[in-house]
């Protein structure tokens, strides 16, 4: 099996630089974890072990600020943590290798939509669904990520911004949720699998924890511009990486 992978309400600046810090982190350990000795399937697992940790510290903080609406959102709550069941399941059974050359074109997709959405910034916008219809949207994406994973927070943030209309802080405030409640499932069914390699998946999130304060000062001091042009740099990094193992394999 060949896997490949890696989440107008008034907003504070650090806020906003928490944002950046989100959206631009795009993890690539499975080389790490292969190279430790992993099968493809216990790095995918120790993966989601070592993300939820960043993933439950954003949720906070978002939620501290007032910028995750708990209640709102129960139904596509649990439609992601059913999706994500039920991707993790599968993808023990079948081979992804086929998702190597489609999640590219979709990660190309969200570039030009970020280049070219005026939606793409902090003002809310007029919603295209509600939250109820909203939901399976989100149970859909919760799926991949248990299945496959990468680029799954962009897709979250993008779509709440399209879909839901909201601000670029606030849908990634909200990915930030559905990420850390995918990552849940994940590690939840991942470890009774008996897939998981604890201590490693808790070395590495100690530094992705590290790794998310340093990286928080660093936008604090560029500043949230750079939001745009990074997202899109991380997603077409990504889409060559992705490209390069389906064709290299």
């Amino acid at each position: 099996m060949s896997i490949a992978w890696t989440s107008s309400t008034p907003a504070v600046a650090p806020m906003k630089t928490r944002a950046i810090v989100s959206l631009c982190r795009c993890q690539s350990t499975r080389p790490a974890l292969l190279f430790a000795g992993a099968s493809p399937i216990q790095a995918l697992a120790t993966n989601k072990l070592q993300s939820i940790f960043g993933t439950a510290v954003a949720t906070r903080n978002y939620a501290r600020a007032g910028l995750v609406d708990w209640h709102g959102h129960k139904l596509t709550i649990a439609l992601v943590f059913v999706g994500a069941t039920a991707g993790v399941l599968l993808v023990q059974a079948i081979d992804t290798k086929v998702l190597g050359l489609i999640i590219p074109l979709l990660l190309i997709a969200v570039s030009l939509y970020v280049l070219l959405s005026p939606r793409m910034s902090d003002k809310d916008a007029h919603h295209r669904v509600t939250e109820r219809g909203y939901a399976p949207v989100g149970g859909a994406i919760g799926f991949y990520d248990g299945f496959f994973g990468p680029g799954t927070g962009t897709f979250f943030t993008t779509s709440l911004v399209a879909l839901r209309g909201y601000g670029l802080t606030r849908a990634t405030g909200l990915t930030k949720l559905l990420n850390f409640t995918s990552n849940v499932a994940s590690v939840l069914f991942f470890a009774l699998g008996g897939k998981m390699l604890w201590l490693l998946g808790l070395c590495m999130a100690l530094g992705a924890m590290t790794g998310g304060w340093l990286g928080s000062h660093t936008a604090i001091r560029f500043g949230a511009r750079l939001i745009r042009p990074l997202l899109v740099v991380i997603s077409l990094g990504l889409t060559a990486r992705l490209l390069w193992g389906y064709f290299a394999a």
